[in-house]
């Protein structure tokens, strides 16, 4: 059988989206659906929304949780799907243990087909929003991460990044010239009608790749309620394939040859002067 990953063909990529709640089970059992679901359309990556394993009724509710690297449940259970369905798992984000007490870092985890993590990214940039009864403050119980963090997989280089680094632009520019970009998030309803669509679409055609977004999307056993709208977009700028709402899965295809078309037809990222 060919792989196309080998042969520079298309292949399938998806985002899981979730309604998260607090039991670390029950998520554990949508998630092990939702990406056996993609494994089933032919996905050869798959990437999980942020706070997948857990959306808790306190902020702190995740420090409990809280992981050291390369040991604890959440991680055996990416690293067993990755290698049950022998794709690449983009493990949205999980509570690590923090150099700071108190806090956790908000970390994407990546695994391989043989269920060997590859790579790490910890979240850059954290949210917070006030506006009426509504805020938010992650630093509260979040140390940020310092690291771009790129990883090379068969079909491209791929940079990690999370929810609110969307609306920081250096940092992808950072990355170099990737051809994915994923984006695993929880927008809030509010910032995510007013802003996730054309931040996701923004950071395709400035950096004329695709980008993969993973979202939370519905109301919360805590009474949150966040955008949804996963998407694939294409490096030309267009969505190819959205949820708006609810649990499910987005399956799109990634183009290298397109890709490349877009950047020989208009070569912006040669034109650079900064």
């Amino acid at each position: 059988m060919t792989n196309p990953m080998q042969k520079n063909m298309p292949i399938k990529v998806a985002a899981v989206q979730m309604v998260s709640t607090p039991d670390v089970e029950e998520n554990f059992a949508a998630a092990r659906r939702l990406v056996a679901e993609a494994a089933g359309q032919g996905a050869q990556l798959v990437l999980l929304p942020e706070y997948w394993p857990v959306m808790g009724m306190q902020d702190t509710d995740k420090l409990g949780l809280a992981e050291a690297l390369d040991g604890g449940p959440i991680q055996r259970f990416m690293s067993d799907l990755a290698r049950e369905h022998k794709l690449w798992l983009i493990g949205g984000t999980l509570p690590l243990v923090a150099p700071e007490a108190g806090k956790v870092m908000n970390a994407t985890l990546v695994y391989g087909p043989d269920g060997a993590m590859v790579s790490r990214y910890d979240k850059i940039h954290l949210f917070s929003f006030t506006k009426g009864e509504e805020s938010y403050d992650e630093s509260q119980t979040i140390v940020h991460g310092k690291d771009v963090t790129v990883f090379c997989a068969p079909f491209g280089d791929i940079g990690l990044s999370v929810c609110y680094d969307l609306r920081f632009p250096e940092l992808y520019r950072a990355m170099g010239p990737v051809s994915l970009i994923v984006v695993p998030a929880a927008f809030t309803y509010t910032t995510g009608r007013a802003h996730w669509e054309i931040l996701l679409r923004a950071r395709a055609i400035e950096n004329q790749c695709y980008v993969l977004a993973a979202a939370q999307g519905g109301k919360h056993v805590n009474g949150r309620r966040t955008w949804g709208h996963s998407m694939l977009i294409d490096p030309w700028g267009e969505v190819k394939a959205v949820l708006p709402e609810g649990e499910g899965v987005v399956t799109g295809a990634f183009d290298a040859a397109e890709l490349a078309r877009v950047r020989e037809n208009l070569p912006a990222l040669r034109h650079r002067k900064l």
